[in-house]
């Protein structure tokens, strides 16, 4: 009598012979029939597996309600996916908050979608990480916030429920992927939001719609609980009005996470505590190669400029820098990302090869959505996917592992660069916001999901964290102003963000 438990069915001869030749085996009808004698006996031991009860994260906390979805009347923005009421503790740094979650983290009980319509209706049993130490620090959580679909674009127009509305002009969008939580922030909906960042998608948003985004360094801030696109770029932080509250924030959610297969050692400090410098205890590098791009408009060259000009003019020391290789870290950042993220897809969102936390329950939501729905792509994924399967598997990976090599030259170069120096600074975007659009090409719409990244996705792949704070506008439209740190040295970018705030954004 077979032990193989009912749920794993053993493979057919047929589909045995299909996945052998998918690494490229060529079985003989001898090898099908011993193989599959020896996968039968195997999988009777996946029958103990589904016996045993893996731990997951605690929930706490518990008095949550599901939420509801705004109308259009209530968020003119679309800013949100969920309204709810989720309180945390009676005390802690962050009581009197209210906090909007970006919609591809974790919060039990509430829906999740992602910004897509793969997701809907999908509710988490489980809390993110930074979710836990929100609460616990005293903070509300008051609404899941809307995203570009499965944040795969920075315009901010191609969530699966339209576009997100610029805080600052109804005319324009707010800059993604994070581009909900940008929103609600600058509207004065909540106080901060939780944003994520793989190419920029903290800061763009931030840029161009006037707020404060602070993309800690790699590892900082434990991403369990949050639907990511690659382990090696994950980064999720603070979105604020000041500094000050993406620093107090910081303070909460940074820290070593034993669940989160990203962290490796993490160095924290006391990054509210390290405000209040004066400008003239701040030294800037003006990176050169970060101003006229080919995307650049003169206007933000000009505001960004501007703004350092009068930074230095308070106190900062300033010198212009020149870091050749910036120009090759967009390169590299796609090199990496096309293929990783393809990689996290194959692996149903969750990935492998990590000791940390599995969100199986996602998993299988995941694995079902893609099986049936992967025409709901949104289109720059769907590029993604096929560029990064022929990348693969016609150059054997050898482009990921080359630009994986030299990210950490990249990343030499930019420490190099910071060795005489607290932060470099650039504009954190090369255009001002795109303005609404209901008749976009397909290739129009890829182009303008992706084209504000030159500045802000080499920094996701080399780690280093970067802040963009407010700095003026162009054309009556925000512009930011981008600090970058040292690896774990938030402090020094918050710092030097908090000092240009305080002095050049209120003079």
């Amino acid at each position: 009598m077979s032990h193989t438990p009912p749920n794993v069915r053993p493979p057919t001869p047929g589909e045995i012979r299909t996945m052998a030749a998918r690494h490229h085996m060529h079985l003989s009808d001898e090898e099908v029939a011993d193989f599959a004698a020896v996968i039968e006996r195997t999988l009777a031991g996946y029958e103990r597996l589904d016996q045993l009860s893996a731990p997951t994260p605690k929930v706490e906390f518990t008095d949550r309600d599901s939420g509801y979805r705004p109308d259009a009347a209530e968020d003119p923005l679309n800013a949100f996916v969920t309204k709810c009421t989720v309180e945390g503790a009676d005390d802690g740094p962050l009581v009197g908050y209210e906090v909007g979650l970006k919609d591809n983290v974790a919060l039990a009980g509430v829906e999740m979608t992602c910004g897509s319509k793969l997701f809907e209706g999908y509710v988490p049993r489980t809390d993110a990480t930074i979710v836990t130490r929100l609460l616990g620090a005293g903070a509300t959580i008051t609404g899941k916030l809307n995203m570009e679909d499965m944040a795969f674009s920075g315009s901010g127009e191609l969530s699966a429920t339209g576009p997100v509305l610029n805080p600052r002009s109804d005319e324009h969008v707010a800059g993604g992927s994070s581009s909900g939580s940008i929103a609600a922030v600058v509207a004065g909906e909540v106080d901060v939001a939780i944003g994520g960042d793989q190419g920029g998608s903290i800061r763009i948003p931030a840029a161009w719609s006037g707020g404060v985004g602070h993309k800690p360094t790699h590892g900082l801030v434990p991403y369990t609980g949050v639907v990511g696109l690659g382990h090696s770029f994950d980064h999720v932080g603070p979105m604020a009005r000041t500094v000050e509250d993406c620093a107090r924030v910081l303070d909460v959610i940074a820290g070593h996470d034993p669940l989160d297969p990203r962290q490796g050692r993490v160095e924290i400090d006391a990054y509210e505590d390290a405000l209040d410098a004066d400008p003239g205890e701040v030294t800037v590098g003006v990176v050169s190669e970060g101003f006229g791009l080919e995307e650049s408009e003169p206007g933000v060259d000009a505001a960004v400029r501007d703004a350092i000009d009068a930074f230095e003019a308070e106190g900062a020391t300033v010198e212009e820098v020149s870091i050749p290789m910036h120009a090759d870290g967009l390169p590299i950042w796609n090199a990496v990302v096309i293929e990783e993220t393809t990689a996290l897809v194959r692996d149903e969102g969750v990935g492998r090869y990590g000791t940390g936390y599995y969100d199986t329950q996602f998993a299988e939501a995941f694995g079902r959505a893609r099986r049936a729905q992967a025409d709901d792509y949104l289109t720059t994924l769907k590029l993604t996917l096929i560029l990064g399967e022929y990348l693969s598997d016609r150059y054997r990976g050898r482009y990921y592992a080359k630009a994986q090599n030299l990210r950490r030259e990249l990343a030499a170069r930019y420490d190099d660069a910071l060795s005489g120096v607290d932060v470099l600074a650039m504009p954190t975007t090369p255009q001002t916001a795109h303005e609404v659009r209901e008749d976009l090409t397909r290739v129009e719409a890829i182009e303008r999901a992706l084209n504000m990244l030159a500045n802000t996705a080499p920094f996701d792949v080399t780690g280093h964290p970067a802040v963009s704070v407010p700095a003026g506008t162009s054309d009556g439209l925000p512009v930011g102003l981008m600090f970058v740190g040292g690896r774990f040295e938030d402090a020094d970018v918050l710092r030097a963000g908090d000092a240009f705030e305080r002095s050049v954004s209120q003079t």
